[in-house]
């Protein structure tokens, strides 16, 4: 299988905000197949962050996939606008998080970020509520 780019759609979450929070991550080739799912549960976080989060553990998870260009879909517009450099990032605790993906964009050749709506983004979503579902019990 060729992985020199990935498609890569990630969803955070947190029931109540802030509350029990998780991190959704689909990986797929540009044909549409699922090459792999991560999900991770964050404890108490707030949905900004959780949607970081889950952008973080795609990009540390696609550095083991070693593809030259990814193209990220997001159902949060702010976190988009923020990575691209459209909003500024005036949370602390989102600051960190956005150094950390600016920092991790440099494994690879190229990265955009797009907007998508939530239903485009529904293996993500359910990957966010299993976390949260399994963390929390």
């Amino acid at each position: 299988m060729d992985n020199k780019h990935l498609v890569i759609y990630t969803d955070g979450g947190a029931r109540g905000n802030p509350g029990p929070a998780g991190a959704g991550v689909a990986i797929m080739s540009p044909k549409g197949e699922v090459i792999a799912t991560h999900k991770k549960y964050l404890g108490e976080a707030t949905n900004n962050v959780a949607e970081y989060s889950a952008v973080v553990l795609a990009l540390e998870k696609a550095k083991e996939l070693g593809p030259e260009t990814i193209d990220f879909y997001l159902d949060s517009e702010l976190i988009v606008k923020q990575i691209k450099g459209e909003y500024k990032v005036k949370n602390v605790a989102l600051g960190k998080l956005f150094v950390k993906v600016y920092n991790l964009k440099h494994n690879f050749k190229k990265v955009t970020f797009s907007h998508v709506r939530r239903e485009k983004n529904k293996l993500a979503d359910k990957l966010v509520n299993d976390a949260i579902d399994e963390g929390c019990h």
